[in-house]
């Protein structure tokens, strides 16, 4: 009798054991709730005042890594020529986060000479984007809050830095 309860035990707890299994590969890591700001986003962006608030047509391409790290370009990127921006997020809320990026500022040569010279735009301090962003309830838009900071190349304030609202939108197929 025995040998009949554990053969019945084990084909019992199988089906079960697959099933747990099964479910438990749906809540894998890579499966983010709806209000995850994990992902890309494409931003319109309007600053208030500083040195952007005359561009009207600004855009930002942010990706959010798992993790905490993030990468943001524009489409004004190429002019003058700057890099993607680096920075890091948090969640501070349920639905609130925020995010610390910079890149690196460029100066325009003086002459075309100065180019070929130099090698091309040289250094001339960096910026420095705080966000402070709110997630719709659905999870594929944002609203936020953003504050740039000019920096010379000696890490001291320079002229430009303003203030902006930004509207964004998730990257989705």
């Amino acid at each position: 009798m025995p040998r009949d309860f554990l053969k019945h035990s084990v084909c019992s707890v199988l089906p079960a054991t697959a099933a747990v299994l099964a479910l438990a590969a749906c809540g894998r890591p890579d499966a983010k709730a709806h209000d995850d700001l994990v992902g890309a986003w494409r931003a319109q962006v309007q600053f208030t005042s500083g040195a952007f608030a005359a561009v009207k047509d600004l855009e930002f391409m942010y990706v959010f890594n798992e993790g905490g790290t993030m990468t943001e370009s524009s489409n004004y990127d190429a002019a003058p020529p700057v890099p993607p921006a680096y920075g890091v997020w948090r969640r501070t809320g349920s639905d609130e986060f925020e995010a610390r990026y910079e890149f690196y500022v460029t100066r325009p040569p003086a002459t075309a000479d100065e180019i070929l010279s130099s090698g091309g735009w040289l250094p001339a301090g960096r910026g420095v984007f705080t966000e402070r962003i709110t997630m719709a309830p659905d999870g594929k838009t944002f609203r936020s809050e953003m504050r740039y900071e000019a920096l010379d190349s000696a890490g001291q304030p320079a002229e430009g830095s303003g203030e902006a609202t930004v509207s964004g939108v998730r990257v989705t197929f």
